[in-house]
């Protein structure tokens, strides 16, 4: 079994900042990417942020400049900084990681549970 834990969401004014981590626990053999999603109401879920395991990392053009995504392989635990926080940053964040089990397993995506961000302008 795999678990991914997010914390660090919450109200925070526009302008503000807050930082969200997420933790992949249970049978990992390898975590190949971590990242973040969020859906804001009534919208699709969109990519925010995603780092493989050689630290590269690609942003949504919406928080290049503001967002800052950060991984810890040995910890299989990813953050996410959020700055300069606009109210349409507003939604639900899921952490997602793409790793495998085993040696032999083909690769899987696992999702969060979710944690809510609400920006108050």
């Amino acid at each position: 079994q795999v678990q991914l834990v997010e914390s660090g969401g919450g109200l925070m004014q526009a302008g503000g900042s807050l930082r969200l981590s997420c933790v992949a626990s249970g049978s990992i053999f390898r975590v190949n990417t971590m990242g973040w999603y969020r859906q804001a109401p009534g919208k699709q879920r969109e990519l925010v942020a995603a780092i493989r395991s050689d630290g590269s990392a690609n942003y949504a053009d919406s928080v290049k400049g503001r967002f800052t995504i950060s991984g810890d392989n040995a910890k299989n635990t990813v953050y996410l900084q959020m700055n300069s926080l606009k109210a349409e940053d507003t939604g639900v964040y899921y952490c997602c990681a793409d790793l495998k089990v085993g040696l032999w397993s083909r690769e899987y995506r696992y999702w969060g549970q979710g944690t809510q961000v609400t920006v108050s302008s």
